[in-house]
């Protein structure tokens, strides 16, 4: 979950820390990285929690680095 700086609301108000330092407004980034079936079965679950929002779904490609156990 990542706390954004400043985005656009429904009614296009925008919402920003640069105007109100503790503003309790801010949009939330939330990324969930899984399978798709699964993706698809959560979709569901959304729709009825979001009452304003945006979920974005896309392809993702990663790599997976791990640290050298042996060091």
């Amino acid at each position: 979950m990542t706390r954004c700086v400043e985005g656009y609301g429904t009614g296009h108000h925008l919402h920003t820390a640069r105007l109100l330092e503790l503003s309790e407004n801010l949009p939330v980034r939330i990324e969930i990285i899984d399978l798709p079936d699964r993706i698809d079965a959560l979709l569901p679950a959304l729709d009825e929690m979001i009452s304003e929002g945006l979920v974005v779904v896309a392809d993702v490609h990663f790599r997976h680095y791990l640290r050298d156990p042996k060091k």
